[in-house]
């Protein structure tokens, strides 16, 4: 009887390897603060939204944000490969050679720096340092126990960007660095609990964390803190802005958000950190953004 050949197993091209290796999908979850600090911006200054800066920010975060990713996977790779949670990233078993993964790191590079050329001349001066945080974080964790500030550091520059991708002016930009600090200290306060699933794998190979050096139970209270802080400046930009019931409606959801997250992470069950990342964090700025634009167009008249 003749042997049925096996159909050969088809391999994803090195573009779409690559998209998985940035995981690409999950620029959702930086887009809403952009937005929302563009379009506070765009009602501050005429009262227009404009759809071209839109575009071109989406773009410049994009970008930026498959940068960072990209750097973080070449320059973890060897930290990946010992670590039971991450050894089957697509840098560690060769589904993205390292070449690929340098060549789409800097195309996304040139297209943030493009993006933020075509915003104006001031965002195009601010967007090197604004690439030094996404470069900075993944070698924090060999010198200091808080990366996760870094990490903050590097997600407030989004909402402030987008400010200044409108206004093209730091003059009047405070609404900015309120929500972008906010924004900053809820990844960052997330970042502690995400870091608590490699504590021990961590301490055995020498790489640095809050709960790696202070454990789990001071790390998860250090986010409850930074989530505590992340809701005052919540509160503050909304009063600061204008923004009206609709704004606090957004907001009591968050709380809502941010309670669960806390409620789900314990340190004797860690089983449910992802969920409280997709589920939580996607929730949170999809909310916020939501009823944030429907107060910005319903009360405050901007006009699309």
């Amino acid at each position: 009887m003749a042997a049925v050949a096996e159909a050969p197993v088809e391999r994803p091209g090195r573009v779409k390897s690559f998209l998985k290796l940035v995981t690409i999908e999950h620029s959702v979850f930086a887009l809403p603060f952009a937005y929302l600090s563009a379009l506070t911006a765009m009602r501050v200054h005429g009262g227009q939204v404009r759809w071209l800066d839109l575009l071109l920010i989406t773009v410049a975060m994009v970008g930026a944000r498959t940068f960072a990713m990209a750097a973080n996977r070449i320059l973890d790779r060897r930290i990946d490969a010992r670590n039971p949670r991450t050894a089957n990233r697509e840098l560690v078993t060769g589904a993205v050679s390292l070449r690929t993964a340098w060549t789409g790191a800097a195309v996304a590079l040139v297209v943030f720096l493009a993006a933020a050329a075509l915003l104006n001349p001031l965002c195009l001066a601010l967007a090197p340092l604004a690439v030094v945080p996404l470069v900075v974080y993944p070698y924090g964790k060999r010198f200091t126990n808080w990366p996760h500030a870094i990490l903050a550091v590097a997600q407030a520059v989004g909402p402030v960007g987008a400010w200044l991708a409108v206004t093209g002016t730091l003059a009047g930009s405070g609404p900015a660095w309120l929500l972008g600090a906010a924004v900053g200290l809820w990844i960052g306060g997330f970042d502690l609990i995400y870091a608590c699933q490699d504590a021990d794998v961590d301490r055995k190979i020498g790489v640095h964390s809050v709960p790696a050096r202070y454990g789990l139970r001071f790390a998860l209270h250090a986010s409850t803190v930074a989530h505590v802080v992340t809701f005052a400046l919540f509160i503050w930009f909304g009063a600061l802005v204008g923004f009206g019931w609709l704004w606090w409606i957004g907001l009591a959801f968050t709380a809502l958000a941010f309670g669960y997250q806390h409620l789900v992470v314990s340190p004797a069950d860690l089983s449910k950190v992802n969920r409280a990342f997709f589920t939580a964090n996607g929730f949170v700025g999809i909310a916020l953004f939501v009823f944030a634009l429907l107060d910005l167009v319903v009360r405050l008249g901007l006009r699309p």
